[in-house]
């Protein structure tokens, strides 16, 4: 059994703990429907884990002001969470790692752009929400990602230092992020959206297809 004491693994939460970037689509599709845009796959690529002023902005310039921003982004998060609130599956290898984490003493934590209304309500259906210490999102950040504001946070309300911890990511601007805090990064292929070659361009030190392929014990000789 590997010793987590003093370790810790931190979370980004969709492509990596779940798989809900279809319903982000939708609901992104739905916004830019009514505001009298189109909202293609090229763009959800451009834009998919990012926060939402940010991406608001790309997608219409300067066309709102900051509080109408605000009031699209918690549209499109109520649309995104009506739709989430009909199931979600953990994605594979998931539960066995949270669990061999928790059992072998490592913090845990959600480092997100999402809002906590979110991230609270896909801990709750996965009924993994005991297993997290911690749960940072889009409210308590100020800067997304590749900028490693969230996992930095995430690690000093954990109380363990940036090189003792683990994150577990999707995206190229994630594993920059965790890169850029100073942390490993563990790369998780399993929804296609980038390559290895490139998640390992950005930095992760080991990618993965699923999680299924690792252990606490991973983790540890990770962070040797």
């Amino acid at each position: 059994m590997a010793d987590g004491k003093g370790k810790a693994a931190i979370w980004d939460v969709d492509g990596t703990l779940v798989d809900t970037a279809e319903l982000h689509f939708q609901a992104w599709q739905a916004i830019c429907r009514e505001q009298g845009r189109d909202f293609n796959r090229a763009d959800f690529a451009a834009t998919f884990g990012q926060r939402n002023p940010d991406i608001i902005r790309k997608l219409f310039g300067d066309r709102f002001n900051a509080e109408e921003i605000a009031a699209l982004g918690d549209r499109k998060e109520v649309l995104y969470r009506a739709a989430a609130s009909n199931g979600v599956d953990l994605l594979p290898g998931v539960r066995a790692l949270v669990e061999d984490l928790h059992r072998a003493g490592f913090a845990q934590a959600i480092g997100s752009s999402a809002p906590h209304a979110n991230l609270e309500l896909i801990l709750r259906l996965t009924e993994i929400a005991g297993f997290f210490e911690v749960v940072v999102g889009s409210e308590d950040t100020q800067r997304g990602k590749p900028d490693p504001q969230v996992f930095l946070t995430a690690a000093e309300r954990l109380g363990v230092p940036a090189s003792r911890c683990v994150v577990f990511e999707d995206a190229v601007a994630g594993v920059q992020a965790a890169r850029a805090g100073g942390m490993k990064c563990v790369a998780v292929r399993c929804v296609g959206h980038h390559s290895e070659e490139g998640l390992r361009k950005a930095g992760a030190g080991l990618v993965v297809e699923t999680l299924e392929q690792i252990s606490a014990n991973t983790l540890g000789k990770l962070l040797a």
